[in-house]
């Protein structure tokens, strides 16, 4: 293995501690500048959506339900131009934690290591490790306040929807869960980490940018399909003369329930005033569905499990990286070889 350390060439420059932030912020200023230019534009026209747009269309509707008559007059573009741009954001709030991956892993640290960048700076009294933790330290801090404040803008103009919009998603809409809650953020934060780790491992840019988007996909993948196995659910018990399990939210199983008490997952055909569907359900000795799920006053329990899940592993991450780092420079720091 190909190890990073400094190069004897450039071990004659004195031992000079370099002021990092200004040197990461120089560095690293076009991503910079486009962070926080995606916050103000995606944050602008969250603004926009939970404001007028939201005004817009809750008008239209109360038009709509005050018509009562047909051929009533109401504004339709207003309703059509509120879900549309509250879907553009939705997909752009969600989309951050890719763009931060992308980023990470293109440009923080494979890079450097691959133009030589990394092992000039650790000449300059810079050690590998307090290189790479300020590499990680300074994105972080702008990525956790960005993600966070677009989440918490997502959040708010969803709910000024409530109660208003006849069509607004529900709590539990895989888009408005994800663009919510503060899972978001940690997940951009494992991004920024994924990309890192993925940098010191392949050194190579576009292989980087590969393995960090891939990893950040499959982290949110896997939160995805645990999230409703994160927090006990709730059950309930509905008659079979409703044509579905009553129950509204993160639905964890549905069936039907025996004269026993015993629940079989599946087997619903509809309300049992259907003739097919009442002697398939007599067949079963069904008297009833069951209906585990998730309400809406669990949405924080999940969202924070979610999360803590997340920063777990964004920690575990962490300490790879570092370890990755250490193996490939060795553990002499980069002073005492600068002093060679």
């Amino acid at each position: 293995m190909t190890a990073l350390a400094p190069s004897p060439a450039l071990t004659s420059r004195p031992a000079r501690s370099p002021h990092l932030l200004r040197w990461l912020i120089r560095l690293h200023r076009p991503a910079l500048l486009s962070w926080i230019a995606f916050v103000l534009v995606v944050g602008g026209l969250l603004l926009w959506v939970g404001g007028p747009l939201t005004d817009a269309s809750a008008e239209a509707w109360k038009q709509y339900r005050a018509c009562g008559a047909e051929g009533c007059s109401y504004d339709v573009s207003a309703i059509g131009r509120y879900k549309d741009w509250y879907n553009y954001t939705t997909i752009a709030v969600v989309a951050a934690p890719f763009l931060v991956a992308a980023w990470s892993g293109a440009a923080l640290v494979s890079r450097e290591l691959e133009s030589g960048t990394a092992q000039l700076a650790w000449t300059q009294a810079v050690s590998p490790a307090r290189w790479l933790a300020a590499k990680l330290a300074v994105p972080a801090v702008l990525i956790a306040v960005g993600s966070g404040l677009l989440a918490g803008l997502h959040h708010w103009a969803w709910s000024t929807g409530q109660g208003r919009i006849d069509t607004v998603k529900g709590w539990h809409d895989l888009g408005t869960y994800a663009a919510n809650g503060t899972a978001t953020a940690a997940m951009a934060l494992a991004g920024l980490v994924s990309g890192a780790f993925w940098g010191l491992h392949k050194r190579e840019p576009f292989s980087a940018l590969l393995g960090s988007l891939m990893s950040t996909g499959l982290l949110w993948s896997l939160v995805a399909i645990a999230t409703p196995h994160l927090w006990p659910s709730v059950s309930k018990i509905s008659s079979l003369t409703h044509s579905v399990p009553a129950g509204s939210g993160i639905v964890v199983d549905q069936g039907l329930v025996t004269s026993t008490g015993k629940h079989l997952s599946g087997h619903l055909c509809g309300s049992d005033t259907n003739v097919q569907c009442r002697i398939r359900y007599e067949k079963l000795d069904a008297v009833g569905y069951y209906s585990d799920y998730h309400p809406q006053s669990h949405y924080w329990p999940l969202q924070l499990t979610a999360t803590a899940i997340i920063l777990a592993v964004t920690a575990a991450l962490t300490v790879a990286a570092f370890r990755l780092l250490k193996r490939h420079t060795g553990s002499a720091p980069a002073r005492k070889a600068a002093a060679v």
